[in-house]
């Protein structure tokens, strides 16, 4: 015998996108995408975040007496301008009620789904969300500030073992600056991946797929760091390949490790006063970038040395670069800068 849930729902065989009759979803719209789910390779974990964000849009929908049947523009859009989410979240969300009414309403693309006229408004108030954090950066002067502390002796009294480690953080610190490697790809660099061409150092970082490995010019301090901390490594005979292993027997640093260097020589150079969001591995890394982008480097070697597929992300990162230099410059400075708004990606 048929359980109620079956007999709720049309029988359907196809997995296109909520497939079911628009009775169903009019008649049991929890059911109808529990249908859908069911059918789909999603991991659990994702399953469960649709079915917890179709829930709440109906439970939403039903507390102002309101159904996919009756559903409109304003609606929706109160809705999605009262999520507790981030921008991108609230995007997503629209995307998944978009999708459900494009077929609810068994209509052609570019007709009246109330949910798609909401995504189309680039004034809507949803928008007024926060993006992720804003990309940061060091300024020209954090930047020399921490290549002066980190080219600069190191301090007296150190054992042997505080000697070496300090040296290998210093050298950690000048690839995430003078190379803009993540900290994943830094922990796994082996001696063998330095080379020098005519008086030029290299930064091989390799990928699993052949095609993502990249060669890196690493600006000058960074190369004269290195060449300081191969010296001390060979000096106290680490074991293994890893560039920056974690201890003597050659076993790889753990990324708390590679935090708490960054955090520490920040600090040490002066410039942690002088900064309201935490100095990371990405802010380093997005520095580099923006030195690159201060000596005119070409943006395609700009894409190549920072591992990114497409040009588009050379050119919102130099985006971010510019709206990063307007938020941080005094108002005198800040009306001579272009506007970012107004900046072309």
């Amino acid at each position: 015998m048929p359980s109620n849930t079956s007999t709720a729902i049309s029988q359907h065989t196809p997995t296109d996108l909520f497939n079911q009759k628009r009775e169903d979803w009019y008649l049991e719209p929890r059911i109808a995408f529990d249908t859908w789910l069911a059918q789909q390779r999603f991991r659990h974990s994702s399953a469960d975040v649709y079915r917890a964000q179709w829930g709440l849009f109906l439970d939403w929908l039903n507390a102002r007496h309101k159904t996919l049947l009756t559903v409109d523009t304003p609606t929706i859009a109160h809705f999605v301008a009262g999520l507790s989410i981030r921008k991108p979240q609230r995007v997503r969300y629209l995307r998944l009620i978009e999708r459900v009414l494009d077929h609810v309403r068994a209509i052609e693309f570019a007709s009246s789904n109330p949910a798609r006229f909401i995504a189309q408004d680039g004034e809507a108030t949803w928008r007024n969300a926060r993006n992720n954090d804003p990309t940061g950066f060091l300024s020209v002067t954090e930047r020399a500030m921490l290549v002066e502390h980190l080219r600069s002796p190191l301090p007296d009294g150190l054992s042997a073992s505080q000697r070496w480690k300090t040296c290998r953080d210093r050298a950690l610190i000048a690839v995430f600056l003078g190379a803009g490697v993540k900290v994943g790809e830094a922990k796994n660099l082996t001696v063998s991946c330095i080379s020098c061409v005519e008086e030029t150092s290299f930064l091989r970082v390799t990928a699993a797929h052949p095609a993502f490995t990249r060669q890196i010019r690493l600006l000058p301090f960074a190369a004269c760091i290195l060449e300081r901390w191969l010296a001390e490594r060979r000096l106290r005979a680490l074991s293994g390949e890893l560039l920056f292993p974690a201890s003597p027997s050659g076993r790889p640093m753990h990324k708390a490790t590679v935090l708490r260097a960054v955090d520490t020589l920040v600090e040490d150079a002066g410039i942690s006063p002088s900064r309201t969001q935490r100095a990371s591995p990405q802010t380093l890394r997005n520095s580099f970038a923006a030195s690159l982008f201060d000596d005119g480097a070409d943006p395609e070697e700009i894409k190549r040395w920072l591992g990114f597929v497409q040009p588009v992300s050379v050119a919102r990162l130099h985006l971010a670069w510019k709206c990063w230099q307007v938020q941080c410059a005094e108002p005198s400075a800040r009306d001579s800068l272009p506007d970012a708004e107004s900046t072309p990606e």
